[in-house]
């Protein structure tokens, strides 16, 4: 069954948990649109949390034929892939003294929303750079996914657009190599994504050309597009200021990346455990004895990328 955070919600009875659920969603565009399948069940004690998939590679191809021949036989090709499923949060502790004090905005509140905050930028940071490889706790991500793909575009010379004045040289044909990108993929992108900079120089590009356009969602939050397509910051790393997509140093100085992805079932979309919403919570319990109490937040999760042409990685962008 494929749900969204949304569609979860509806599901679970605890006014808490509907509202942890609703802070994942706000301000975080990848949690808030993306599909995920919650297909996995827990075996063999809960220590596998197992999806498996196939991945279409290639494309299928068709032709004509004269009377009396064949066609020439052809198939896509396809590759299998497993991801396991991640549980990622946090917890804080507070001491009950503390917790009663009240005030403009409770501790415990704050230290929920905070956690809740983190562990957006943890799964954000993830769905672009996570590699199970390097860290076993993780789940693999876009990165890894597209390097060395047929969707990683890289341009013959670099695409300045570090200032405005770069910008007013080169909008024109920044737009067109990322036009000609988008449409490599295998549908329209339902988002493109990159770091604050890239942002808002794909913003600056847009208005120059008239194909920039500004709506709210359903939490009054601005979502700004390209052409109908949403531009989405990705933030930072959890506890630091560091983009999650980088920006280049060194011979790489100012370069960056531009991702786009398709979501779906049939595309990109998040995995999450059958009959368990995705996101779980627990308040200090001030009712029992004990003088420090701990809260947790906890999502578990992953990622699948069904299609290569579903997602796309353009290289090679100057930001600063």
């Amino acid at each position: 069954m494929a749900v969204t955070l949304a569609e979860a919600k509806k599901n679970v009875q605890d006014a808490l948990q509907m509202g942890v659920i609703d802070e994942f969603q706000k301000n975080n565009f990848l949690l808030a649109n993306l599909t995920f399948d919650d297909a996995v069940s827990p075996t063999g004690g809960g220590a596998t949390l197992t999806y498996g998939y196939t991945r279409l590679i290639t494309q299928p191809t068709a032709q004509f034929r004269a009377i009396n021949t064949e066609y020439s036989p052809q198939e896509v090709t396809k590759q299998r892939y497993n991801v396991d499923l991640k549980v990622f949060g946090g917890a804080f502790e507070l001491d009950r003294i503390i917790a009663g004090m009240g005030g403009i905005v409770s501790e415990t509140t704050l230290q929920m929303t905070q956690k809740i905050k983190a562990a957006q930028a943890l799964f954000n940071d993830t769905v672009i750079n996570g590699d199970s490889a390097v860290s076993a706790e993780a789940f693999d991500g876009l990165e890894k996914a597209l390097t060395g793909s047929t969707t990683e575009y890289n341009p013959s010379t670099v695409i300045d657009l570090s200032d405005s004045a770069a910008v007013d040289t080169n909008y024109k044909a920044f737009l067109d190599q990322l036009d000609e990108f988008l449409m490599g993929l295998d549908g329209r992108p339902s988002a493109i994504m990159g770091n604050l900079k890239l942002i808002a120089r794909i913003r600056a590009a847009a208005r120059r050309s008239g194909a920039y356009t500004s709506t709210l969602n359903g939490f009054g939050e601005q979502v700004e597009a390209y052409n109908g397509i949403p531009l989405v910051d990705l933030g930072a790393k959890a506890g630091t200021n560091d983009p999650v997509v980088p920006i280049g140093t060194g011979e790489d100085a100012g370069l960056t990346s531009l991702y786009a992805v398709r979501f779906g079932l049939d595309g990109f979309h998040g995995v999450s455990m059958a009959g368990h919403p995705p996101v779980k919570s627990w308040l200090p319990d001030f009712n029992t004895a004990g003088a420090v109490k701990k809260g947790e937040v906890e999502m578990v999760a992953a990622v699948a990328l069904k299609a290569t042409k579903a997602a796309g990685v353009m290289r090679k962008i100057k930001v600063s």
